[in-house]
């Protein structure tokens, strides 16, 4: 077996060794610029890279960048902290005078390791921690769906909260690379992205899930706590958040938190590289980077005539361009204005019959005043509409029981 390798950053001394030990090792170029790595990389003439520069000038973007595309990075370096800092960004790190025959052992293991990351976690020992870590896993929820202001939002907002009145330990990310609104739904005025400082945080390599979380703003709801990283206040701003920088802070939160909920945009297509001549961001790599990691998906669609014909289009894009995903459904808006009579039964008779063979987690009726009060007070149903249909309902999405209010009915007494 031969494996295909790009030098980076070398003077002849890597090279060297590893042509003349001929082992399971070849060296299909060594390049000077690491813009030519990441192209080699796009174009699978990679199958592995060795950076043997000076580590101190080793970027994480570039390592994510080789990584997103299924080619490991070992990187050669003596210093102690640069090495923790690159390990963190999934790089192999070797001292620089590592003979060549275990060299090859590194790679080999190191793109077996990353095929496994690809494919996923073995069934097998999926409840085991990782060597270092608490034991402690949240489960990350992720709550999506098409374009149209489906409402996914609002149900991202008030399922955290259900969960931190649940004494669950919650952070709530607004990754919305488009039209980020948690902010504006709590009445934070915060310019500086909490979404945005996590990742920058990630890319200095020194983080942890308790720094991470402080940087999360702290809202308390109803008496319930919980932490909300804001979400950029500008669409233009979207490079700031990179799939996989996001993608490992989410990582490191699961050790320190119960419920990690994000909030993500619609948009799914990745065809970025289309309008470049090189490796392009991907705006919509977020997106698809926290559905890969969730554990659980609601796909939030509106019960009208509209909505439901998008979420299917949308659930049938989304297969094509990120496979079989395990999710829910979530019917927003319920209401018989908008269905007709008994709009439940109706929805239920029309997917079964038109929609993918995804089950249907809840109806939320339509509250446009509860909602519309929550909104204007900056915070959630918990707190200004308790007993509403909804919140009764979204408590119930995240497996809390509430009663609804019933109305009193006033006795009518006919005048005389």
């Amino acid at each position: 077996m031969n494996i295909s390798v790009v030098v980076h950053g070398d003077d002849g001394v890597v090279v060297d060794k590893l042509e003349s030990h001929r082992g399971v090792l070849t060296v299909a170029r060594s390049c000077a610029e690491i813009a030519e790595v990441i192209a080699l990389c796009e174009t699978g003439l990679a199958d592995a890279v060795i950076l043997a520069g000076p580590a101190e000038e080793v970027d994480t973007q570039d390592i994510d960048s080789m990584i997103e595309r299924g080619v490991p990075v070992v990187v050669l370096c003596d210093d102690v902290a640069q090495g923790q800092r690159l390990r963190a960004a999934g790089a192999y790190v070797s001292p620089t005078g590592t003979p060549a025959a275990e060299l090859g052992i590194l790679v080999t293991r190191a793109r077996a390791e990353l095929g496994h990351r690809e494919r996923g976690p073995d069934p097998a020992h999926a409840g085991e921690p990782a060597n270092g870590t608490t034991g402690k896993r949240a489960r990350v929820v992720v709550f999506w769906g098409p374009v149209g202001s489906p409402g996914r939002s609002l149900v991202a907002l008030n399922y955290a909260v259900e969960c931190a009145l649940g004494d669950e330990d919650v952070v709530l990310l607004d990754a919305d690379t488009y039209g980020a609104s948690q902010a504006v739904q709590l009445g934070l005025l915060d310019e500086a992205a909490g979404i945005a400082q996590i990742c920058r945080t990630v890319d200095s390599g020194r983080f942890d899930a308790t720094k991470l979380e402080r940087i999360c703003a702290p809202v308390v709801i109803a008496g319930a706590r919980m932490r909300v990283a804001t979400g950029l206040p500008r669409a233009s701003r979207w490079p700031e958040l990179r799939p996989t920088a996001l993608r490992r802070a989410v990582l490191a939160l699961q050790e320190g938190c119960d419920t990690i909920v994000v909030d993500v945009a619609a948009p799914l297509e990745l065809d970025e590289e289309l309008s470049f001549d090189t490796a392009a961001p991907q705006r919509n790599g977020v997106t698809a980077a926290m559905l890969r990691v969730a554990d659980e998906i609601y796909a939030v669609g509106a019960a009208d005539s509209i909505g439901v014909p998008r979420l299917i289009r949308a659930l049938e894009e989304l297969h094509e361009v990120l496979g079989e995903l395990e999710m829910k459904v979530v019917f927003n808006k319920v209401s018989a204005a908008n269905v007709g009579a008994s709009p439940r039964q109706a929805l239920a008779e029309t997917w079964e019959r038109f929609g993918p063979e995804i089950p249907v987690a809840a109806y939320l009726p339509h509250d446009a005043a509860a909602v519309d009060a929550a909104l204007l007070a900056g915070s959630a149903l918990a707190e200004i509409a308790p007993h509403s249909g909804l919140r009764v309902a979204i408590a119930g999405l995240a497996g809390r029981r509430i009663r609804a209010k019933t109305p009193l009915l006033r006795r009518f007494t006919p005048s005389m």
